[in-house]
């Protein structure tokens, strides 16, 4: 197992299969520059399913032992399901889960199940109508969103957990009916802070609604305390409901920074190893890989880039450090790589 230069392990993997979405959210691919104009990848420079079985094989190898195939929007590529069981006939993957914005989840649910899909986490800003549609940037009502997570859950993927990124003065005075929903219905709620992610969604520090104060918002109305951690680098803080029904996580990588544990590696569309959220450059695998290389070479090319790894953006941001994707260095967008 290749350790980095901060001593983390390599144990999970996050793939993106296409770079193209069916939604517009502001703080990942804004309308106003990702219009119908824009070009997405050819579809020779996208990683096949079998590019994807082969490399995901050979992170395996290496330690991974958790997949999540991401966007983009996943279910946007066709077949999807058909990759879902290259990977879970990979001997030594343990979990494999997929995030999605569940607009498409309700035709794909079963599927997927059957394929060996053994977890979903589903994005929903809000319940609310309006502000979902304003958040999805297609004027998309949510009713299918629903409909998608319940399909999910009378298939057999429970508990769902439910992502849902807090914007001051957007969502941010919603967050408890959210959690109350989620406790009802038998899922995790899981809030994160707006993040800066990408370069264009126009982040400001005075944007971002805290954990705490996500949390001090829910406890008013549903007492918490908190728990402990399901496994070592959890990217979620846990808290649990008093009365016992249900939990709900934080995701805080602004006021309160996870680098120290972090041991993702992401997998862009193009086939790009990044080993942040934050980076600005991954290293080429499809290139090496359509050019010939076995998987003993691949191997060495993915173990020497975590080898040389010192990635903490988010500390360094929160030290006040200038961090090491600066204006000079532009962050990858997170549709290309996954959140």
């Amino acid at each position: 197992m290749p350790l980095d230069q901060l001593n983390r392990p390599l144990k999970d993997l996050r793939i993106s299969v296409t770079d193209r979405c069916n939604f517009r959210c502001p703080y990942c691919m804004p309308a106003e520059l990702y219009g119908e104009r824009y070009k997405f990848l050819p579809k020779s420079e996208v990683m096949t399913f079998e590019e994807i079985a082969r490399l995901a094989g050979i992170f395996v190898g290496l330690g991974v032992t958790k997949l999540r195939l991401t966007g983009g929007e996943p279910l946007v590529r066709t077949d999807l399901e058909t990759l879902v069981g290259m990977l879970s006939a990979i001997d030594g993957v343990e979990d494999i889960a997929m995030t999605t914005n569940g607009f498409l989840l309700a035709q794909h649910a079963q599927a997927l199940k059957y394929a060996g899909l053994h977890r979903v986490t589903v994005s929903l800003d809000s319940l609310d109508d309006e502000v979902f549609r304003k958040l999805n940037g297609r004027d998309f009502g949510v009713d299918s969103v629903l409909a998608g997570i319940q399909a999910a859950a009378d298939v057999g993927f429970m508990p769902i957990k439910i992502n849902s990124v807090v914007m001051k003065g957007v969502n941010d005075h919603i967050v408890a009916n959210l959690a109350r929903w989620c406790k009802e219905s038998g899922y995790i709620a899981r809030f994160i802070e707006y993040m800066d992610v990408g370069n264009l969604n126009d982040w400001q520090s005075d944007q971002v609604i805290s954990a705490s104060e996500i949390l001090k918002r829910i406890d008013a109305e549903l007492p918490l305390e908190a728990a402990e951690p399901n496994y070592p680098g959890e990217v979620a803080k846990r808290w649990m409901y008093k009365d016992g029904s249900g939990e709900v996580g934080v995701i805080a990588s602004v006021s309160s920074p996870f680098c120290g544990d972090c041991t993702r590696a992401r997998l862009s569309t193009d086939g790009k190893l990044f080993t942040c959220l934050f980076g600005s450059e991954g290293k080429d695998l499809l290139g090496p890989m359509r050019d010939g290389a076995n998987d003993e070479e691949m191997a060495g090319i993915i173990e020497g880039t975590w080898s040389l790894r010192t990635d903490r953006y988010s500390e360094l941001r929160a030290s006040l450090i200038k961090p090491q994707s600066d204006e000079s260095q532009p962050k990858v967008e997170m549709f290309k790589i996954g959140g």
